[in-house]
């Protein structure tokens, strides 16, 4: 009793309305602190480090550390912690106690004070505190879960708007050269060294790529404003600037084995599971120990009667007439079994998922990968090749189109499988539940692929 005493004097809720935890979660698995917002120094904090993450080409990093910082929907889910934490000191408080007041008049005044307490409360207090410990620590992993899938949905957002910038820049390079050359051949029609149909064939071209940059640009705009959105930026703060192009690839992924390992071992979803499942047991243990008595009230009693006052105490039990409790265990019972076998499936599915998400990331790896070292190689020597034939007059015009469109469509590619390869990394993350082993990137060639000559 003393313990529960102690307890509900302490119970009181934290400075920091619970974040912490949930900052140095994510932090741990991250290596990115998210941050209250909880007056205007912290915003002014928050636009601070904003315009410095802005103020140079933001790389995916930067771009996650602003998301968790700045984002107004991942503020409001950083208060539900708050309010799980309100809950907790709220349950290690015990309700106020009952103060009654009874003045009869039968010949003579009297006079009936009482003052009481819930025992059945005070006796089983630092349990409920327990269970509602669980459920703090339930919803801290809940919250951490939901900055670890925005972060995810942030590193995606950065990987297509880059990739798209860097594909709408590709097909402004083609469309400029499409519209050199039909410049030129509309030239040497004039003068008779090419025929009508070179001049249809080049315009033709022309107009495709100018085509696919207006596609392009479409793309990059709408890939630019989701990232905006996940970043919360708002006025002249959404003309951010991105890098030129995608990271390299890395010189070796990550094995399956490892994912696997990671995935049990840091999914925020299995933590909660299992938490649950712990919080529904010791539920279950109340349950059963306040089965019979659920209501007993303890209180003094002072009795005035005339000028003799009479002190004493008096008890209050509920009698368990018609309810025995046994509905209340049996309840009980069957949520710590759902709860189980919901921790067990979730431990099914957090392992298929980490596979499933490994193979898609293993796939897109060597997808990228044979681009990186075979067809973006062999394209260019294909129309080095070509450019050469061309020029010693041993092949016409149609034939160094097709190749130019050959090499496009090459780079294109090549551009989408380091995207898709990438966007399987963030998405494999999320699976595992944390950040990847770092790894050393290899050279990136689609920089130089870029400069390549253009008919």
């Amino acid at each position: 009793m003393g313990a529960a005493l102690f307890l509900a004097a302490c119970a009181s809720p934290s400075p920091d309305a619970g974040f912490g935890a949930v900052a140095s979660t994510i932090a741990q698995r991250n290596g990115v602190e998210p941050k209250l917002v909880r007056g205007q120094h912290d915003t002014d904090a928050v636009r601070q480090l904003v315009t410095e993450r802005l103020a140079k080409p933001l790389d995916v990093d930067s771009a996650v550390t602003i998301a968790v910082v700045n984002h107004p929907g991942l503020q409001a889910t950083y208060w539900e912690a708050g309010i799980a934490d309100a809950d907790l000191a709220q349950a290690g408080r015990l309700q106020n106690p009952t103060f009654g007041f009874k003045r009869t008049h039968n010949g003579e005044v009297e006079i009936e004070r009482s003052l009481g307490f819930n025992l059945v409360e005070l006796l089983t207090k630092p349990l409920a505190a327990r269970i509602e410990r669980r459920r703090f620590e339930q919803v801290r992993l809940q919250v951490a879960s939901a900055v670890q899938a925005h972060i995810a949905a942030t590193r995606r957002a950065w990987f297509d708007a880059v990739a798209a910038q860097q594909s709408r820049a590709y097909a402004k390079q083609v469309q400029t050269a499409a519209e050199a050359a039909a410049e030129l051949t509309q030239r040497m029609t004039n003068v008779g060294n090419a025929s009508a149909l070179d001049r249809a064939q080049q315009q033709v071209f022309s107009a495709e790529a100018a085509a696919s940059t207006v596609r392009a640009t479409k793309a990059a705009t709408a890939a630019r404003e989701k990232l905006v959105r996940l970043l919360g930026l708002t006025g002249s703060e959404a003309a951010l600037t991105l890098p030129d192009q995608l990271p390299a690839l890395p010189d070796q992924p990550i094995t399956l084995a490892e994912a696997e390992r990671i995935a049990v071992r840091d999914r925020l979803d299995i933590q909660a599971a299992r938490i649950e499942t712990e919080e529904t047991a010791a539920s279950l243990g109340l349950s059963r120990t306040t089965r019979f008595i659920n209501v007993l009230d303890l209180a003094y009693v002072r009795n005035t009667a005339g000028d003799v006052s009479a002190p004493g105490y008096e008890i209050t039990l509920e009698i368990p007439l018609f309810d025995w409790g046994s509905a209340r265990v049996a309840k009980a019972e069957a949520i710590y079994m759902r709860s189980a076998s919901r921790l067990a499936q979730t431990a099914v599915d957090a392992r298929s998922e980490a596979r499933e998400a490994y193979h898609a990331y293993r796939g897109s790896y060597d997808v990228a990968r044979q681009y990186r070292d075979q067809i973006i190689p062999l394209r260019k020597q294909v129309s080095k090749e070509t450019l050469l034939r061309y020029n010693g007059m041993l092949i016409g015009v149609f034939e160094l189109l097709a190749d130019a469109r050959a090499q496009r469509e090459a780079v294109t590619a090549y551009i989408d499988a380091l995207r898709e390869f990438w966007t399987d990394d963030a998405n494999l993350q999320a699976a595992l539940g944390g950040k990847l082993p770092p790894s050393e990137p290899a050279v990136n060639t689609t920089q130089e692929t870029h400069k390549d000559r253009q008919p």
